[in-house]
C-alpha cells in the first residue's frame, strides 16, 4: 500500500470512529473551509490578472482591445471588487 493510500485510509477510519453528529459537523466544516479556500484562490487569481494588465505594453493591450486607461483603472481596483 502506498503512503497516500495509507493516509487516505487512516483519515476515513478516524472519521468513522466519530459519532454521527460529529461526523456531519466535521463534514460541514471541511466543506466550508474548502469553499473558503477556493474563494480566496479566485480573489488572488483576479488580483494577479489585474496586475498583469498593468505590466502589458500598449501593443499587447491593443491586441486584446483594452486602452491604457482601462487597464490602469482595472489594475488599481481592490482584489475583493
Amino acid at each position: 500500500m502506498s503512503t497516500i493510500e495509507t493516509i487516505r485510509y487512516a483519515r476515513t477510519e478516524s472519521l468513522r470512529a466519530l459519532p454521527s453528529s460529529q461526523r456531519t459537523y466535521v463534514g460541514r466544516l471541511v466543506r466550508v473551509v474548502r469553499s473558503l479556500a477556493i474563494w480566496i484562490g479566485s480573489l488572488l487569481e483576479r488580483r494577479r490578472s489585474r496586475l498583469v494588465l498593468l505590466e502589458m505594453t500598449d501593443d499587447q493591450l491593443k491586441d486584446i482591445g483594452i486602452s491604457r486607461c482601462d487597464a490602469h483603472r482595472e489594475g488599481l481596483r481592490p482584489f475583493w471588487d
